[in-house]
């Protein structure tokens, strides 16, 4: 169906907001509340508007990053109902990796075709912005290639409080010592009112701005994210999607908008608050869609989270707005010990069959979405780098293993 026929068939006011967005007019955070509320033939309305901006604002490319995730410590007191990866010091499993475990890690990401190490961890007491240092000139002195994507504002914050300097001479400071891009984590929801429920001890909406925008105006770019299914409103997420987009017209610092559902199973905000148990899977693709539409042109590429969504429903969001798969990670620890269950590594070759499969062409970026190569004939991908053990895979490439070791088994009987 076109998305002129899909139109005529949706309710007026969704259409209006839709025939806008198209027309490549800003929309208003009051249009934001609007098609949250789209249901039935108009989520699909929404869906496939989406779909036709993404089209005109990045083609059919879908992009992704090798990377991995290295968490240094989950030692943490900042105290977030949402979080089920902190630890106190004295918990038997919490863990303040040292250096050489860094650089083991980061020498395997690159053995198996990383360009990007994201690197994030908990605010550890004991630490202060110099171990935030060591932390960077350690790999990028054996590593110098590889992309430091490092350090949340709330990581920044205390890192900021800590060393007495001024904000952007730290800022600075991280730059020289190798820091490449900033992840636009902790942002949650950016209003007061819910970060006092969810995260009380956690910088404030204007602290997150300020450490942001800083950033920004030094030439330091970052992501920039919203988490929701919880117990936010659909002004909340309207208020969020504005402050960032205000943001990108003053800076245009930031590289991607990264929706992340509310993984409910094993943390405070659920169990013991009354959150929602996460988003819905419409509420899941209209967040994308929404985000598609309210940031064109500022913010051209939306990733998903897969780690979040699960590979299926990830391609279902990149038939909703979405342009970006975002990273391998081969490994994930938040959202794993919140609950997620869809593994912590999704290897190059899943990510370019799981795009492929649904007629796109798969593209590898660099964490600033340069285009590092493109997979336009699947006979001429590069072979795996993944390990080959099965002890060490997990998630889709343990399976994918076992499914070829059954297609051998299975062409060998059928020789007998």
């Amino acid at each position: 169906m076109t998305i002129e026929h899909r139109l005529a068939q949706t309710s007026p006011a969704i259409a209006d907001v839709l025939d806008r967005a198209l027309a490549g007019k800003d929309l208003a955070e009051r249009d934001v509340e609007t098609l949250l509320g789209a249901q039935g033939p108009d989520l699909f309305a929404v869906m496939q508007a989406a779909d036709a901006a993404r089209a005109q604002d990045k083609g059919d490319d879908v992009s992704f990053v090798i990377c991995r995730n290295i968490n240094f410590t989950n030692v943490c007191y900042v105290g977030c109902s949402f979080c089920g990866f902190s630890r106190h010091e004295d918990d038997t499993d919490a863990f303040d990796h040292p250096m050489e475990k860094l650089l083991e890690k980061a020498r395997d990401a690159v053995s198996r075709g990383a360009t990007e190490v994201c690197i994030q961890g908990g605010i550890h007491p004991s630490k202060d912005h110099t171990h935030y240092l060591e932390i960077l000139t350690t790999l990028k002195r054996e590593l110098p290639e590889l992309h430091i994507h490092a350090f949340s504002p709330e990581e920044v914050d205390f890192a900021h409080k800590k060393s007495g300097m001024p904000l952007k001479e730290l800022l600075g400071a991280f730059v020289e010592a190798g820091l490449g891009t900033m992840p636009g984590t902790a942002a949650e929801i950016l209003d007061d009112e819910v970060r006092q429920i969810i995260s009380p001890n956690k910088l404030r909406r204007d602290r997150w701005v300020e450490i942001v925008t800083a950033a920004h105006e030094i030439g330091l770019r970052s992501t920039s994210t919203i988490m929701y299914g919880h117990i936010e409103k659909p002004h909340h997420i309207a208020g969020h999607l504005g402050l960032i987009r205000d943001i990108q017209k003053r800076t245009g610092g930031f590289t991607e908008f990264v929706p992340l559902g509310f993984i409910h199973e094993k943390n405070v905000l659920f169990n013991h608050m009354n959150a929602r148990p996460g988003a819905s899977m419409p509420e899941d693709l209209l967040m994308i869609a929404i985000a598609r539409l309210f940031l064109r042109p500022h913010i051209p590429n939306v990733q998903m989270s897969w780690v979040k969504m699960g590979p299926k429903l990830a391609q279902m969001a990149l038939m909703a707005g979405a342009n970006d798969m975002g990273g391998t990670l081969m490994e994930e620890s938040i959202s794993r010990e919140s609950g997620a269950d869809f593994g912590e590594n999704l290897p190059a070759e899943d990510m370019r069959r799981l795009i492929r499969e649904i007629g796109r062409t798969p593209v590898q970026r660099s964490t600033t979405y340069e285009i590092l190569a493109r997979y336009d004939d699947p006979e001429k991908d590069p072979p795996s780098l993944e390990p080959q053990t099965e002890s060490e895979l997990s998630g889709p490439t343990r399976w994918r293993l076992a499914r070829e070791k059954f297609a051998t088994r299975a062409a060998k009987a059928a020789s007998y």
